[in-house]
């Protein structure tokens, strides 16, 4: 295929303005899929994925028009799968900027365009939605021309609902951005920018082809983890896999490494020609991508301890999948053995969950999720420890200092709601930085504030402050000191480790009061009276009780002398007497208690 005609581009836009809808025009616009196999986003392959309305993989596919041939790759746009975006971004050379006409502007938008700007891509600006009654074009259009410093001209109005404006779109990506620049006589370097697990054929990578060409028999090399395997297939996505003769430079496919060990092929690396980096052929890997921070800690547990085999290849898999995801195996004296995740945000963490539930079919234990705190000891060399769990708090005596993990956050909000999405702000421990403007009736509010203040509920509460118009974007700046503890929580007197959280000191007895409150509601009654209790060391700060499963013993009688009843009213508080001084009962604790401590 000649360079020249090609183009790989990707969409980039906040949550929710029709990025896998605009895919869905382009696909059926070029022809790619027939009108009988079309359907409402047809790159989004999982379930997960149509029932919340969400991109959560990015998706490649390759489109003809014309003369060209278009290489697409729909990305996500919420805020926890950034990563997904920028490895995208590396395997592109332009972008189109989708901003929708009612909501202009979004936290997300501009995220995702520092990302784009930052590879240095083309970027397309393009106004969506413009077919809604409430679509502001003028404004929205001015918005961009602001922030691109690009003319009115070069935005592109379109619905991609109903089709308006999908042919400038796919006229724009051939005019203006630049063909791969790769050359097909250098040795072979490929960049992972995504890979999956099949039963059948092993490890699938996702390849951007940078130079040289490959094709099934030749021998390849991961130069990162020096794995090497024949290569068993190439071919483009289509959507579906389809395989051709080889793969060249500027080409975006697939290649069936041959590799069984999921861990041989990681997202970043550089596939090269084994007989020529073994001639001593000289050249470097491809830059790669950024080692990812997650940011948010929990440990995932099986249910039945024998299934711990089976939670490993599951992750392993899922890790193939999900390059932001890093784990470690942790032991629990009451859960047993397990894994200690990290995720990039909450949302990261739920769809990670459902899908170990729902494609490995795995009963789970999710801890309460934490931040990574930075603890500074008293020793001589000040030690630095990073902890990411409340088991591994020290005691207060050994630590000089805790610091935690600080982030730049960006609120975009109609000015109507500038003083509530501030209090909101304040509330959560936030530091005003400044206000900039995009126009007189939108703000972008920074701040600085802390990753626990966000992680729980903080998006709710912005949505309900702003009546549902703002929207926001956070990044890592740096760690702070602070004053946390930790919280255990106690059922039936025993300590559950899953349970226990890490707190601001002043607001140990608030929290700690909603989680008995939220853990009353969602254990279920036993046959004995169970105390569930909060507490800092020895004390408690807040305590519920679940009141014991009283049968209806008096039910069968049908009338008599009220002795009678009160006679067997007695005989079962006996009864219940006597299982109290046997001993303590055990509470199985369902899975939604610890979903309910989460939320709180």
């Amino acid at each position: 295929m000649d360079q020249s005609l090609i183009r790989n581009f990707c969409i980039i836009a906040h949550i929710d303005h029709g990025k896998s809808t605009l895919a869905d025009r382009l696909l059926e616009l070029t022809g790619t899929v027939a009108k009988r196999d079309m359907k409402e986003q047809i790159l989004d392959q999982m379930d997960l994925e149509r029932e919340r309305g969400i991109t959560i993989k990015l998706a490649p596919v390759r489109m003809n028009y014309k003369n060209y041939v278009l290489n697409l790759i729909d990305t996500p746009g919420h805020v926890d799968f950034t990563y997904e975006v920028s490895r995208s971004l590396a395997a592109v050379e332009g972008a189109i900027l989708l901003v929708d006409a009612t909501q202009g502007i979004q936290a997300q938008t501009l995220a995702n365009l520092y990302l784009a700007l930052e590879q240095n891509l083309t970027i397309i600006p393009v106004v969506n939605k413009i077919d809604l009654p409430n679509a502001q074009i003028e404004k929205t259009v001015e918005e961009i021309v602001n922030l691109l410093g690009c003319k009115k001209e070069e935005v592109i109005m379109a619905s991609a609902k109903t089709g308006q404006g999908v042919t400038d779109i796919l006229e724009a990506v051939v005019s203006r951005i630049p063909s791969p620049r790769g050359e097909t006589v250098k040795p072979l370097r490929a960049l992972i920018f995504d890979s999956n697990y099949n039963e059948f054929k092993g490890v699938v990578a996702y390849v951007r082809v940078v130079d040289g060409e490959v094709k099934a028999g030749d021998k390849i090399l991961m130069m990162a983890t020096g794995a090497s395997e024949e290569c068993l297939e190439v071919g483009i996505l289509n959507p579906k896999m389809e395989s051709v003769s080889k793969l060249a430079a500027g080409d975006i496919g697939y290649i069936v490494t041959g590799l069984k060990e999921v861990e041989k092929c990681r997202v970043g690396d550089t596939v090269t020609n084994y007989e020529l980096r073994i001639a001593n052929y000289e050249f470097n890997p491809l830059p790669g991508y950024k080692k990812v921070k997650p940011m948010v800690f929990a440990g995932v547990f099986p249910k039945e301890g024998n299934n711990f085999n089976q939670l490993r290849e599951a992750i392993l898999k899922l890790k193939l999948n999900d390059a932001a995801l890093i784990f470690e195996p942790e032991h629990s004296a009451v859960l047993g053995f397990g894994f200690r995740c990290g995720f990039l945000g909450l949302l990261h963490l739920e769809i990670f969950v459902e899908r170990l539930k729902r494609e490995y079919n795995l009963d789970l234990i999710v801890t309460v999720p934490s931040v990574a705190y930075k603890i500074i000891l008293k020793d001589k060399n000040k030690k630095e420890l990073i902890i990411k769990s409340a088991l591994e708090l020290p005691d207060p005596s050994v630590m000089e200092n805790i610091l935690e993990p600080i982030m730049k956050l960006d609120i975009i909000t109609p000015s109507e709601y500038l003083g509530q999405v501030m209090q909101l702000a304040a509330e959560k421990r936030g530091v005003y930085i400044n206000t900039e403007y995009l126009n007189p009736e939108r703000a972008i509010l920074h701040y600085k504030i802390p990753l626990a203040s966000i992680l729980v509920d903080f998006y709710d509460k912005l949505k309900s402050a702003s009546s549902g118009y703002a929207s926001m974007n956070y990044e890592f700046l740096d760690y702070e000191k602070t004053e946390v503890i930790r919280l255990n929580i106690l059922v039936a007197e025993e300590a559950v480790e899953a349970l226990s959280t890490i707190v601001y000191e002043d607001e140990a007895q608030n929290v700690g009061r909603k989680i008995v409150e939220s853990l009353k509601n969602a254990i279920p009654k036993q046959m004995f009276e169970v105390k569930i209790q909060a507490a800092i060391g020895g004390k408690v700060v807040a305590s519920e009780r679940i009141s014991p499963m009283r049968k209806d013993v008096i039910a069968k009688l049908s009338g008599g002398d009220y002795t009678r009843k009160r006679k067997l009213l007695e005989k079962q508080k006996e009864g219940k007497k006597k299982m109290k001084e046997a001993g303590r009962g055990r509470v199985d604790i369902p899975p939604e208690a610890f979903l309910a401590v989460l939320k709180r």
